[in-house]
């Protein structure tokens, strides 16, 4: 009779999933809303640094007909056929340099006309030698100590720049004008008979010192061009030639060497001798 009675056992199964009811699927469309989101942010960078002309090479890329226009070069590469090496890409995307990087066009004859064979490149030891020689031929004289302290000298891709400055107590010329000091034409004399150990072209920058604001005419243009033609006129009566002389600028106070933008010391001129430039002949 007890089993008769007794109610019968139900086993139920119940089945677990262990990420719920929705599984992973939100795991795959993160990870793909995190790569379009990628793939967005590099796109937008993309377009901001490059050129018209370098997008309109990667739009043809990938375009499959390949589309031959005016500004579209036709080829297949990823710049559309274009060197973003040569004059033409450098300068649209800023960066310039006919002389470094000429354009086909160009290369015959060089920024300034002259057959590239004919040009003189001084080599790293050529100008290290002729810094050695320029700082030996300061110390030579008795004014050492005052002239070491307005010069710096520097060798980069454009030559050897021999920079010299105005100190707060030994301003390079007199006042605020373009006469020059004594100290100023013993370093052209200097500078002059450095150079004169080889044939390539020099060129002159001037530069001051920004000037406050409330003065009525801002001389900063105006004292910087000056004062590079009169570094050029001492180098030339210092027998340096003439001909020589390849660039004369003043960049005003565009370009301070201190932080401060009023320090004398933005007060300077760059005389370069050129690592490349035509071959002159010699007299």
């Amino acid at each position: 009779m007890a089993l008769a009675n007794a109610k019968p056992v139900i086993i139920k199964r119940k089945k677990v999933v262990a990420a719920g009811h929705h599984g992973g699927a939100w795991k795959v469309a993160y990870a793909d809303f995190v790569t379009a989101m990628m793939a967005f942010f590099l796109l937008m960078w993309l377009i901001n640094v490059t050129t018209e002309q370098q997008r309109k090479g990667l739009a043809d890329y990938f375009n499959p007909t390949v589309p031959i226009s005016r500004t579209a070069a036709g080829g297949t590469g990823v710049m559309g056929g274009t060197d973003p090496r040569t004059e033409d890409s450098a300068a649209s995307a800023g960066r310039g340099a006919s002389s470094i990087s000429p354009s086909d066009e160009r290369q015959a004859v060089g920024q300034t006309g002259t057959d590239p064979q004919q040009m003189e490149e001084l080599s790293q030891e050529q100008l290290e030698s002729i810094e050695e020689a320029l700082l030996a031929r300061t110390g030579e004289s008795a004014m050492r100590e005052q002239l070491l302290r307005h010069i710096v000298t520097r060798i980069t891709d454009e030559g050897l720049i021999v920079e010299i400055f105005d100190l707060e107590d030994a301003p390079l010329f007199q006042g605020e004008t373009a006469e020059p000091r004594t100290i100023t034409i013993a370093l052209a004399e200097i500078i002059a008979d450095t150079f004169a150990l080889v044939r390539n072209g020099v060129a002159i920058n001037g530069h001051t010192r920004v000037y406050p604001i409330m003065i009525r005419e801002n001389p900063v243009w105006h004292l910087s061009s000056q004062r590079a033609e009169t570094m050029r006129v001492l180098l030339t009566d210092h027998d340096l030639e003439d001909r020589r002389i390849r660039r004369v600028a003043g960049h005003a106070d565009r370009q301070p060497a201190m932080r401060n933008p009023m320090s004398a010391r933005n007060n300077r001129l760059e005389v370069i001798l050129l690592r490349r430039s035509p071959a002159l002949g010699r007299s």
